[in-house]
C-alpha cells in the first residue's frame, strides 16, 4: 500500500484517511475526479446537495441490478431491496421497514445482549484477534435474525449464509464468490419465507414487516422477505465495522475507556461519535438520470458521483472542531446513515447491536492493551479493522 493515499476510494482501508479527506473539503467540495471517472462529494454542502438532488439515483437507471447478479436469486433480492431501489413500489416498503423496526425497537437492547452473551461463551473473542473477528460479524446477523423470528438454533447457519451473500454483493467479488452468494440467497429466502408463515413469527420483526408492507397496500410476500434478508446483509459488515471502530477508539483513548467502564451509560454517545468520527460505512454513490445542476455543477446523465460520507462527517461547517473526538458534543451532524429518501432505516438495529457486542467485549476482559490494528478489510466502501493476533511492537 502506497504511504499516500491515492483516491477517495483507496482511502477506505488506509489507517489514517482523515486528513486525505481535509483536502477534499479545502481544495475540491465537489468536483470531477477524472483518474476515477467520476464526481467527488465530500464536503456536508455537497453530500447534501447530491443526497437531496432528484436528479440522482441509487443505481443506474440502466442498471438496477448488478451484471453480475442479473438472473441468479441473490439479483432477486438485490433487486427489490428498497436502499436500492428507485421503483414505484419502494415508499410503501421503506415506511413499512421503518416501522417494523420501530415495533420491535422495545426489544433490540435485550435480544442483542443475549446473542452477545451466547457469541461470548461460544467464541471467547477476547482471548484471540481471529476469534474478536468472528464475533464481530456474526453479532449484528445473529441478533437482527433473532429479531426476525430465527430460531436460535438456526442463528449460525444464517450467519454463514449472510457472509456469504454480502460476499457476492461485494462489486469486487469473483465468479466463485457471486456462485455460492446464489446459493446462499436461495437458501435464505426458502428459510424465511418458512419463518414468516410459522405462528412463532407473528410479533418477530418479519412479522410485523409483512403486516406494515400489507397496511402500505404491499402484498409481495418475495419483496417482503427479500427485505428482511436485506437487513441482514446490511448490518453484517456495517455493524462489524461500527463495534471495530469503537473499539479502536476506546483502545487508543483509556481515561474514556475507564469512564466508559465505570459508567456504561457512557458507552451511546461514544458510538455516536464514532459514527461521525471513524464511520463503517465510508461513502456511498449515486447516478445521475437527467443532465442538469447538482450541487452547483453540470453534470451529464450517466455519470457517476461518491460521496464520501465520511468526509462530510469531519466538515467544519457540519461539526466546529472535527477532528477532535468529543462524546459529549453538542447536537452532531452524521453523515453516515445518509439522509433524503434512501436514508437507512437500520440506525437504531446497528447502534443497539454494537452497544450489547462492546459492553460484552469490554466486561469479558477484553485487553485493550494489547490491541492492534492489523489492517483494515479490503473494501470500496466499508471500514472495518483486522485486528492483529499479538499486541503491538
Amino acid at each position: 500500500m502506497p504511504s499516500v493515499v491515492q483516491d477517495p476510494i483507496a482511502a477506505v482501508t488506509y489507517p489514517d484517511p482523515y486528513p486525505y479527506y481535509a483536502s477534499l473539503l479545502a481544495e475540491r467540495p465537489l468536483s470531477r475526479d477524472t483518474a476515477l471517472g467520476l464526481w467527488v462529494a465530500s464536503s456536508a454542502a455537497a453530500v447534501t446537495a447530491v443526497l437531496s438532488s432528484g436528479r440522482c439515483r441509487v443505481r443506474p437507471p440502466e442498471e438496477p441490478v448488478p451484471r453480475g447478479l442479473v438472473g441468479s436469486p441473490a439479483g432477486l433480492i438485490f433487486g427489490q431491496l428498497i436502499r436500492m431501489n428507485d421503483g414505484p413500489g419502494r415508499c410503501p416498503l421503506r415506511n413499512a421497514v421503518a416501522g417494523a423496526i420501530g415495533a420491535v425497537a422495545p426489544r433490540i437492547a435485550g435480544e442483542s445482549a443475549r446473542c452477545a452473551r451466547l457469541l461470548d461463551e461460544e467464541l471467547h473473542p477476547a482471548g484471540a484477534a481471529g476469534r474478536l473477528q468472528d464475533f464481530a460479524f456474526r453479532l449484528p446477523v445473529y441478533a437482527v435474525a433473532s429479531l426476525l423470528g430465527a430460531p436460535r438454533a438456526d442463528l449460525a447457519t444464517v450467519a454463514e449464509w449472510t457472509r456469504d451473500l454480502v460476499r457476492g454483493f461485494a462489486p469486487a467479488g469473483d465468479a466463485a464468490d457471486r456462485a455460492r452468494a446464489a446459493q446462499a440467497a436461495e437458501r435464505l429466502m426458502r428459510f424465511f419465507v418458512d419463518v414468516l408463515a410459522s405462528g412463532e413469527a407473528v410479533d418477530a420483526l418479519l412479522g410485523r414487516l409483512a403486516r406494515e408492507a400489507l397496511r402500505g397496500g404491499v402484498d409481495d410476500k418475495e419483496a417482503i422477505v427479500a427485505n428482511g434478508v436485506g437487513l441482514l446483509s446490511q448490518a453484517c459488515e456495517a455493524t462489524a465495522g461500527l463495534i471495530g471502530n469503537t473499539l479502536v477508539a476506546l483502545a487508543a483513548r483509556e481515561p474514556l475507556r475507564k469512564r466508559v467502564l465505570a459508567q456504561p451509560d457512557l458507552l451511546p454517545p461514544v458510538l455516536a461519535e464514532v459514527l461521525r468520527y471513524d464511520p463503517p460505512v465510508q461513502n456511498t454513490r449515486r447516478f445521475v438520470a437527467s443532465a442538469g445542476d447538482v450541487g452547483g455543477q453540470e453534470m451529464k446523465e450517466g455519470e457517476a458521483v461518491l460521496v464520501v460520507l465520511a468526509a462530510a462527517n469531519r466538515d467544519p461547517a457540519a461539526n466546529p472542531d472535527p477532528q477532535h473526538f468529543d462524546p459529549s458534543r453538542a447536537e452532531p451532524r452524521c453523515f453516515t446513515f445518509g439522509l433524503g429518501s434512501h436514508q437507512c432505516p437500520g440506525e437504531a438495529l446497528a447502534l443497539g447491536i454494537a452497544q450489547a457486542g462492546v459492553e460484552r467485549l469490554m466486561t469479558s476482559g477484553l485487553s485493550f492493551e494489547r490491541l492492534a490494528v492489523r489492517h483494515y478489510q479490503p473494501s470500496a466502501n466499508v471500514r472495518i479493522p483486522v485486528f492483529a493476533e499479538e499486541g503491538p511492537s
